[in-house]
């Protein structure tokens, strides 16, 4: 899940928000791994001390001020703070937060909510044979969660894996969300989750693909070999929930990885459906249709936003974000764009403009959404023709 900054000068650092800047400071500038420890070690302490009293501000205050001050800093805070939200150790057990990813594009809603006790008991046993490691325990949640209800910080992440890995070392059924949740976002392309938590003994193995081969046994056991058997397994019973959707599942594993590997996963799913989406609105073929790419953001590029026009207009139809991730950030990566431009050709679009100023990422005032620029340049809010509007809302 992408990481919202902070978009105006950071606010003055706080005493916990400086300490946890310079330790990660320390650690990003560390030579040696027995100074590694040290830093880790205080880290750790500082970040469950924040994390346990949902003290979530200074953390991200130290994180907006590291961000284009001090990059590899950036990254051993953000690291640490994703590590300590999502796992924890109890007397007995290490606790691991979990997500398996499903994505999904339709015409239609895309289903979040409630899983049948049938649907989330054969998901279990497909994750014990599949994923967990021999001896691992597992708790999962009742529900198929959108990225607009999963925990929005650190603090809620780490209380979240503490409830989930209780039940999962004593063996306890879980009860449905008592909470309410937010509404799901009505997107063309999105990712659902399910999530749960893995217990084991004090440095035992979590997963299948770390456990070692033996000699009794020679079957594969790495990543790709698990993710064949996992789609194998779970396919037809996301599709049961997922009606009327395209999907495609992913490897569950830590809960943030899965997340941001989720993230980066759906982005080409986006453009299939909004392509798919405006060919039915519209009555009309790829050909007939105009893509403009820019790059948004403040100093650098954090996303490109792709906006669709008929061919012979300039007026913005729909629009799809493209997120930036890690290295993939920066005027220097070119790689994302040719891989949008291959993606767009492919669907059938010839008239690709692409811009080479960077945009503010503004939205709109009135409903949040994004502006994009048409290929004039200039940020406008996406809008269908009237005659359009009834076959959108029936579709989705």
């Amino acid at each position: 899940m992408k990481r919202t900054r902070s978009k105006s000068s950071p606010p003055r650092l706080t005493r916990d928000a400086e300490r946890l800047a310079a330790l990660a400071t320390g650690m990003a500038a560390s030579g040696s791994r027995l100074e590694d420890h040290f830093w880790e070690t205080r880290l750790a302490e500082q970040l469950t001390r924040l994390l346990d009293h949902g003290s979530d501000a200074a953390l991200e205050t130290a994180l907006d001020a590291l961000y284009s001050a001090e990059p590899p800093a950036y990254d051993a805070l953000i690291d640490a703070a994703e590590t300590h939200a999502e796992s924890l150790t109890t007397p007995d057990c290490d606790i691991l937060l979990i997500a398996a990813p499903v994505l999904a594009w339709s015409k239609y809603s895309i289903y979040s909510g409630p899983l049948r006790p049938d649907l989330l008991e054969a998901l279990a046993s497909q994750f014990a044979q599949c994923i967990a490691a021999p001896g691992a325990r597992l708790a999962l949640l009742p529900h198929l969660y959108s990225i607009e209800q999963l925990p929005q910080h650190f603090s809620k992440t780490r209380e979240l894996a503490r409830e989930l890995g209780r039940h999962a070392e004593n063996g306890a059924s879980l009860p449905a969300a008592k909470r309410a949740l937010p509404e799901t976002a009505p997107l063309l392309a999105d990712t659902r989750y399910v999530l749960g938590a893995l217990a084991v003994p004090h440095a035992a193995p979590l997963f299948i693909w770390q456990e070692a081969s033996t000699e009794k046994s020679r079957e594969p056991q790495g990543r790709p070999h698990a993710l064949e058997r996992w789609r194998a397994a779970t396919g037809t019973l996301f599709a049961s929930l997922l009606t009327g959707c395209s999907i495609e599942v992913l490897l569950p594993d830590a809960y943030h990885v899965s997340c941001r590997e989720s993230d980066r996963a759906v982005r080409p799913f986006g453009i299939h459906a909004a392509v798919a989406f405006l060919e039915t609105a519209l009555q009309l073929e790829g050909q007939a249709l105009r893509a403009v790419i820019a790059p948004f953001g403040e100093e650098r590029a954090e996303e490109y936003r792709i906006a669709f026009t008929e061919a012979t207009r300039n007026d913005v139809l729909h629009g799809v974000v493209w997120p930036l991730y890690g290295r993939e950030e920066g005027p220097e990566s070119d790689g994302p764009r040719d891989q949008i431009e291959t993606l767009l050709g492919e669907l059938g679009i010839r008239d690709i403009v692409a811009l080479d100023q960077l945009f503010p990422p503004e939205f709109c005032e009135d409903c949040g959404a994004p502006l994009f620029a048409d290929a004039a340049g200039e940020l406008v809010h996406p809008e269908l023709p009237e005659d359009a509007e009834q076959t959108r809302a029936h579709l989705h």
